[in-house]
């Protein structure tokens, strides 16, 4: 595929009279990229539009170069795009083998190939494979979202969408689900994912979008998110201290500010990793004992909430 993968111009989309998306402007690269928001931002939306799951709405989308809104290009597309839904619809008396052989049906694949695609490779990629004669009622709310997850592999799609893959379902399950998004994204295959959780954007995507209201108020790497938003550093230092040290704290080169806490002393800065040592080194001139000492880095949580003002689960 080539760059971008995803271009997005002038996009609308309207439930009765209310914009649920407005994008002048969206670019997604290959690679794995996360859809940040609060409930109701239009990230579902946008999800069932790039799958064509939802008519097309007013704008230009084009997946690879190809118009979303041709007829024949939507055909192509659904072949190419693995799609997982939040809410999983699976049939409850089918066996999972039976649903197998009937979605794989559905995209084509030849009988001869079906079994033996899913048994050996798709359900062994959930580890659901011992339970492929299993009826689907039976299986418990982590395993029905691992079988969403391999419906949407069947077929090599190009690229994944899923979204909030992860809602509602156990540790386990959950670790087992990022751990095979972890290694599609390894193995090349992009995916468009949108969660509720910070840690799994952290640790799965090379970028970021953060939709608010129907709109893409910011995109990039986390690195160019976080500098965007020019969030600070911020190192704690346990223990009992008097106003004389935070001073020579905040002296510091490289500090930009130091208050007294009920923690201890917090001193913000730009590149707190590099401060560390001279912190250190002016404590034992004053023979002051570190009781403790924490970095920590900006990371998604204050971006988002510095850019929406708003927690990720309003």
């Amino acid at each position: 595929m080539t760059s971008p993968l995803i271009a997005i111009n002038n996009l609308r989309h309207n439930y009765g009279t209310k914009t649920v998306l407005d994008l002048d402007r969206a670019v997604i690269p290959p690679g794995t990229t996360a859809l940040l928001g609060p409930n109701g931002a239009g990230k579902t939306t946008l999800l069932r539009l790039l799958s064509t799951v939802t008519a097309p709405s007013p704008g230009t989308v084009l997946i690879d170069g190809a118009d979303i809104a041709e007829p024949a290009n939507r055909l192509a597309i659904r072949r190419r795009l693995g799609y997982a839904s939040q809410l999983d619809n699976l049939p409850p008396r089918m066996r999972v083998s039976e649903y197998c052989d009937y979605v794989a049906a559905l995209k084509e694949i030849g009988p001869r190939r079906r079994r033996q695609r899913w048994t050996e490779y798709i359900l062994g990629e959930v580890s659901l494979t011992d339970h492929a004669e299993d009826r689907i009622s039976t299986l418990s709310g982590g395993m029905r979202r691992r079988l969403v997850l391999a419906q949407s592999l069947l077929g090599h799609p190009e690229m994944l969408v899923l979204d909030e893959p992860t809602v509602g379902v156990d540790p386990q399950s959950r670790n087992q689900i990022l751990d095979s998004v972890e290694i599609l994204g390894g193995e090349g295959l992009s995916v468009l994912y949108t969660t509720h959780y910070m840690e799994e954007a952290e640790r799965l995507c090379d970028r970021i979008g953060v939709l608010d209201h129907g709109k893409m108020i910011a995109e990039g790497t986390q690195d160019e998110l976080v500098a965007r938003v020019g969030e600070q550093d911020l190192i704690i230092i346990s223990g009992d201290y008097d106003e004389s040290l935070v001073n020579a704290c905040a002296a510091l080169a490289g500090a930009d500010h130091a208050e007294l806490t009920s923690r201890g002393i917090e001193v913000l800065s730009l590149n707190g990793t590099a401060l560390l040592g001279p912190l250190v080194a002016l404590f034992g001139e004053h023979s002051a004992v570190i009781g403790g000492l924490q970095l920590r880095e900006p990371n998604l949580e204050a971006v988002f909430l510095d850019l929406t003002g708003r927690a990720l689960r309003d």
